[in-house]
């Protein structure tokens, strides 16, 4: 009996040395801001899938194709001069919602991999209008012991920023009629 339950807490100790040695983790980003307006004219900014700079701070300019048709493409260029390449996965202009991968970026740029998010604009029942943007994604090392740029970490902080500082631009250029 002492024998098999000394087999048995070696096993449950090699496990767990498994478990903990794994590789990055599904990481997930939500923000939201209100805005004095209404949806449609929200929507007219933040739902033209080939002009994200008109309201993303980072963006410099944008090339697109295929419209807002599921498959589109745009070509996002940076003002730090880096591209970011996205693809439309889904676009509904009646629940005014899309949803979008990355399909290339490099780390120096956004420390992610596997990166998918959507935006949705909804009236607000107490007035104005809410927009959420919520993605998922890894970091961009996918091995073990990232260096702390590509880290999990650094992958939230990059996206949580660029959510955080876009919507706010949102606001102001919707609410401003910049």
């Amino acid at each position: 009996m002492k024998k098999s339950l000394a087999i048995l807490a070696s096993a449950a100790l090699l496990c767990s040395g498994w478990a903990s040695a794994h590789g990055p983790s599904r990481q997930k980003v939500t923000e939201s801001v209100e805005i004095s307006s209404t949806p449609e004219a929200v929507w007219a900014v933040v739902g033209n899938f080939a002009a994200p700079e008109k309201w993303m701070p980072a963006v410099e300019s944008t090339t697109a194709q295929g419209g807002t048709e599921k498959g589109a493409t745009r070509e996002l260029k940076l003002k730090n001069g880096g591209v970011i390449k996205e693809e439309l996965k889904t676009y509904d202009t009646g629940k005014m919602s899309f949803q979008y991968k990355i399909t290339e970026v490099n780390p120096k740029d956004l420390p992610v991999s596997n990166y998918a998010a959507t935006l949705a604009v909804e009236a607000n029942p107490a007035g104005g209008v809410r927009v959420e943007w919520n993605g998922a994604f890894y970091r961009s090392f996918m091995n073990n012991n990232p260096p702390p740029e590509e880290s999990d970490e650094a992958a939230l902080k990059a996206v949580t920023d660029v959510y955080k500082t876009s919507l706010e631009r949102l606001k102001a250029v919707v609410e401003q009629g910049q």
